[in-house]
């Protein structure tokens, strides 16, 4: 048995909320900008110095599709995000709105620092109280119901009390304090998406060829490169560098297989090698691609790019046969229609041709297909007061390969902070809410629900 040491300690406790929510990436800023446009007071608490998490921090500089090839189905917050984005300049130069409006599984690049700038100024508007360098340690539940957390911060230890509490970490912390059950992939999974750490380059010449490297040719010189010494690992999987500004772009490529985001060791290691990984991209793109010949790395990400941690168990887990079903749920609070991507798991031929197959093969959703994301997975199952938004809401590993990027997040995130205000409003615990009054208020605020049948009552398994 290993050594222990406990804590005893009196702590100031802070103001009262309608909603705490914890995690300011795309999931968590879109839940308090939300809620607090509906009247809620609100506190979201970030352990970076902003909000757009992967988007920001994180370097991943780019919106996954959010059109169907017809049309445009992720709306509300996110889709006013993007286009504000692109009124103010921030997104990629010359870039066509139907990019994300109407194109069939095509990314729109952005600037980190306008993402930053425009969730800083709707966050302000909206009367959201944020806390920076703040994360949460502990949590104070009475049953499934939770009473209060304790927050760490430079100023030491607070506790807040709250009618309501969202947990957008994509990690499931809060939800893991609270007693929620979780699964961790590696533990409760035979295997774990890799991770990646992105990077920004400048200095690119965008009017020469910058080939992709997804093709048998790209392929072959990569493992060419491997043989002759010049990566650390026969990753095939390099999608290449992306335009985001005049001379710059961002890289998210390379692998770090098998780290397990809940540890703090293998979170250092992978940054470790995350940056050696990022050196042998930039010396391959400088040979291969005349974009590149000539560029610079300008940062790479303060946080590793994690596409799987834990996850919560919900009241429904959203799998892939409801996936391949396209199916719709009447408590839907969105649609999407992203492929499966599940990248390799390790660096062996037949993981890449496994992922080849799946993103590219029959499991691809077609033009003008989408399936729905129901309220229930944002709930852990039995909780009065907790909602779950973003990557780590309830779903089967294959399913959580479509949904874990920030567009599909972002479409949690509001319904999570519109349930929570809805919930204190008619003292509804979230398992119980009225889906049919939140998917109609969640239409209201822009969002693409189309969905002909409503009910008062989630999708449980």
């Amino acid at each position: 048995m290993s050594e222990t040491y406990t804590l005893t300690r009196e702590i100031p406790v802070g103001d009262a909320y309608d909603l705490v929510v914890a995690g300011g990436g795309p999931a968590g800023a879109a839940a308090a900008i939300c809620a607090a446009r509906l009247g809620g007071k609100v506190l979201l608490v970030e352990a970076a110095g902003c909000l757009g998490g992967m988007g920001a921090t994180g370097l991943v500089c780019a919106f996954d599709p959010m059109a169907d090839g017809e049309k445009m189905l992720v709306g509300g917050f996110m889709r006013e995000l993007v286009e504000t984005l692109y009124r103010r300049g921030f997104l990629k130069p010359g870039i066509d709105p139907d990019s994300w409006r109407k194109k069939y599984h095509v990314w729109t690049p952005f600037s980190a620092e306008g993402l930053k700038l425009v969730l800083d100024e709707k966050a302000l508007e909206a009367k959201v109280e944020l806390r920076f360098f703040t994360r949460v340690i502990d949590a104070d539940t009475d049953h499934k119901k939770v009473r209060g957390i304790v927050l760490s911060s430079i100023e030491g230890y607070e506790y807040i009390r709250s009618k309501t509490f969202i947990d957008a970490t994509g990690d499931a912390v809060l939800s893991r304090l609270c007693g929620a059950p979780c699964r961790e992939a590696g533990i409760d999974t035979e295997h774990i998406m890799p991770s990646s750490l992105a990077a920004v380059f400048s200095n690119l010449d965008w009017s020469k060829k910058n080939p992709g490297f997804q093709n048998p040719e790209g392929v072959k010189l990569i493992e060419e490169e491997y043989e002759a010494g010049n990566f650390i690992q026969c990753d095939r999987h390099l999608v290449g560098i992306s335009q985001i500004g005049n001379s710059i772009g961002y890289l998210n490529g390379g692998h770090i297989f098998g780290l397990r985001a809940a540890r703090v060791k293998d979170l250092t290691e992978g940054m470790l090698l995350g940056r050696r990984i990022v050196r042998d991209n930039e010396r391959f793109l400088k040979k291969y691609s005349p974009a590149c010949a000539d560029m610079e790395l300008t940062a790479t990400a303060s946080v590793m790019g994690i596409r799987e941690s834990r996850r919560i168990a919900g009241e429904y887990e959203l799998n892939f046969d409801d996936y391949m079903a396209r199916r719709q749920f009447p408590d839907q609070i969105g649609v999407f229609n992203k492929f499966v991507d599940i990248h390799p798991y390790d660096c062996s031929r037949e993981e890449y041709d496994r992922l080849v197959r799946e993103a590219f093969g029959s499991d691809r959703l077609n033009p003008g297909e989408c399936f729905g994301i129901p309220y229930s997975i944002l709930v852990p199952r039995g909780f009065e007061n907790l909602w779950a938004a973003g990557r780590c809401a309830s779903s089967d590993v294959k399913v959580h390969g479509s949904i874990r990027v920030m567009p599909a997040a972002a479409m949690m995130g509001q319904a999570a902070g519109t349930a929570a205000v809805l919930s204190v409003r008619t003292g509804r615990p979230a398992w119980d809410l009225d889906t049919r009054e939140l998917v109609e208020t969640l239409r209201e605020a822009g969002a693409y629900l189309p969905q002909r049948e409503l009910s008062e009552t989630m999708t449980r398994t």
